[in-house]
């Protein structure tokens, strides 16, 4: 049994007992988060949402918030000796998922 999620923009597919990275909830660390559901396949069963699958649900379990890795952002104008370096460090949730409710 799988599902697909939305949350932040992005769609996940996942399964019980999944471990995934999300855009920043607010939710602190041990709180219990429910996704809604796009598609569910429950052994064959496609269930397809119009936006979602009404009485379907995924919970999860927050485990801790943080920051990824920094990336170097370069700009620069040819010519004209004006750059600009910048670093920048995403935000996301470490979401382990408990159980898929359909």
């Amino acid at each position: 049994m799988f599902a697909v999620i939305e949350t932040g923009g992005k769609q996940y597919k996942v399964q019980a007992g999944d471990t995934i990275f999300v855009e920043k909830l607010a939710a602190e660390a041990d709180a219990t988060v429910d996704f809604k559901v796009i598609m569910l396949d429950n052994d064959g069963d496609i269930k397809v949402g119009a936006p979602y699958v009404e009485g379907a649900s995924v919970s999860g379990k927050v485990l801790k918030n943080g920051k990824s890795k920094k990336i170097t952002v370069f700009t620069y104008k040819p010519k004209k000796g004006e750059k600009r370096k910048m670093g920048h460090r995403q935000p996301y949730t470490k979401v382990q998922i408990e159980a898929i409710n359909a």
